[in-house]
């Protein structure tokens, strides 16, 4: 009896009368995912990857909001978060160097933290990729196995936390990334 009350409540029949409880219920998964996909580590592409294989094209665009609401929730989070934490919690976590690094950055005016980065990197590849920045961001957040690094939420983090990314351009650049997966299921239709 508890189940099949679970499955009245949890997924009510579709009729003119239910679409408000319906519309609630889609805006609060979009919610959770949202929420879930912002957390570093969480493997928020995943989950948007498997709502696309099972709603198809129809989902799309509920998959891309959320996706690009994650990554803005994540990035904002990091701007809010002082640098001094991150090191903290870093030390805490035994990453004595990279924790030493964070905490340099921190000392660091924002306007040079760029330069202080680019200074500490000896291939020019490297500090080519600090220059393009913004496409790196792209090229990592649709790489397979960016988990190491957080996922979509921790790399957002990171680009938050480090001040080196302003704000729209950051936003152009997710838009833009976040865009292949559901763009092809759109224009596939299933």
């Amino acid at each position: 009896m508890a189940g099949e009350y679970l499955t009245e409540v949890a997924i009510p029949e579709t009729r003119p009368m239910n679409e408000p409880l319906i519309h609630r219920i889609v805006m609060g998964a979009l919610l959770v995912f949202v929420l879930a996909a912002a957390i570093p580590f969480v493997p928020g592409a995943e989950i948007g990857f498997a709502l696309l294989l099972l709603f198809g094209g129809q989902a799309s665009a509920i998959v891309y909001a959320g996706m690009v609401g994650a990554l803005v929730l994540s990035f904002c989070i990091g701007r809010f978060v002082p640098l001094r934490f991150v090191a903290q919690a870093l030390s805490w976590l035994r990453l004595k160097r990279v924790a030493k690094w964070a905490a340099e950055l921190e000392a660091t005016p924002i306007k040079n933290r760029a330069e202080l980065i680019e200074n500490k990197l000896t291939s020019r590849f490297a500090k080519q990729m600090l220059r393009n920045r913004y496409v790196l961001l792209a090229v990592l957040l649709n790489l397979p196995g960016n988990s190491v690094l957080g996922g979509g939420g921790g790399l957002a983090f990171i680009a938050g936390a480090s001040r080196l990314y302003s704000f729209w351009l950051y936003l152009i650049c997710v838009l833009v990334a976040v865009a292949p997966f559901p763009l092809l299921f759109l224009l596939r239709g299933n």
